[in-house]
């Protein structure tokens, strides 16, 4: 039986509220696999749907309507912030690209926080429309993207591969810190004001790191995003490790909840006593790409460990995948996925 003072399932798991049926809610729900968004593609290029917050938020909603997520996510791109600090970020079929790249030299060059996050407005203007079109059953999330992950998109160009630069360069990330955590951490109060129930930090590349390095050099920064905005802000970093955390199973600091992919076994978290706040994830995206009885034999395998658990056990829990919904993934899988989902666990 649903014990929740929350008016959604999802700030119902926001809340730690006891719930049988997690809300539901995927990365990358509104993409490429998407027949709606493609259609959208056809008459917008990526910056466009980004940069106009109505076509932003149609987007957003379309992945909602399409599928009965139980939450709208901002369609936008961790790198603007890049983009208005003077890296000339431009977008075509290979991915993003910058013009420059992060030098020593260039961090005086940079304009002040609040020129750029003047440049990055249209980012909160498009959660407004987003929450004034979403029904009042749905929870609305922000993002930004981490800060590590966007040095190293600064210095290398790209978050893939040995991060060699990146990780031979913590004076030089220091530096960068000083800039992009109080613009991240003004982008967080922004998406917060314009709506957003929680926002979440992206911060992709940062699983990459030995976990020393990890808290040594991070942990300070993101608990200053933590706190922009303290029980309203989630993480997420994809090969993050409980080794990476002091305690295995939250962030230090006024954290809401944490994201992880499908390397972790979600169960044996949700069960550490010294587990709070939410927790999301995390089917391995990969498998959504089997339909028919190979899919059901996936999905029955990932939930079963949930369904012997009680809702008490489960609070908290946002169901999703352990990273975004891949490009190619067919839309009946992710139908599946969210009916079979309710079904198993109401």
């Amino acid at each position: 039986m649903r014990v929740t003072a929350s008016d959604t399932a999802f700030a119902g798991a926001l809340a730690g509220d006891v719930q049988d049926v997690p809300p539901i809610w995927l990365m990358r729900q509104a993409g490429r696999y998407q027949r709606a968004y493609q259609a959208f593609r056809q008459q917008h290029s990526f910056e466009q749907l980004c940069r106009t917050p109505d076509l932003s938020a149609k987007v957003a909603l379309a992945a909602v309507d399409d599928f009965d997520f139980d939450a709208a996510i901002l369609f936008s791109d961790l790198l603007f912030p890049l983009d208005a600090l003077g890296f000339g970020l431009s977008y075509d079929d290979g991915g993003p690209r910058l013009a420059r790249s992060l030098t020593p030299e260039m961090l005086a060059t940079m304009p002040s926080i609040d020129v750029a996050l003047a440049d990055l407005s249209f980012q909160a203007d498009a959660l407004r429309e987003t929450r004034q079109a979403l029904p009042a059953d749905k929870g609305l999330i922000g993002f930004v993207g981490g800060p590590w992950t966007l040095f190293v998109y600064a210095l290398e160009g790209r978050h893939t591969g040995t991060l060699t630069r990146s990780k031979s360069s913590f004076a030089l990330y220091q530096q960068f810190a000083q800039v992009i955590v109080p613009l991240i951490a003004a982008q967080i109060r922004a998406q917060v004001q314009a709506g957003a129930d929680v926002v979440m930090v992206f911060d992709t590349a940062a699983g990459e790191l030995a976990p020393s390095d990890f808290r040594r050099e991070l942990s300070g920064d993101l608990t200053k995003l933590a706190e922009a905005a303290a029980g309203r802000v989630g993480y997420y970093a994809r090969a993050l490790h409980p080794a990476h955390l002091d305690n295995g199973a939250t962030m230090t600091g006024p954290w809401a909840g944490l994201g992880v992919d499908w390397r972790w076994h979600l169960p044996e978290l949700m069960r550490s006593p010294g587990r709070r706040g939410f927790v999301q994830g995390n089917f391995d995206p990969a498998l959504l790409h089997l339909t028919g009885g190979a899919l059901d034999r996936a999905l029955d395998a990932f939930l079963d460990p949930f369904a012997a658990m009680t809702p008490a056990e489960r609070r908290g829990w946002i169901c999703g995948l352990g990273h975004g919904v891949l490009p190619g993934t067919p839309e009946a899988s992710v139908r599946t996925f969210v009916k079979t989902v309710r079904r198993r666990l109401a």
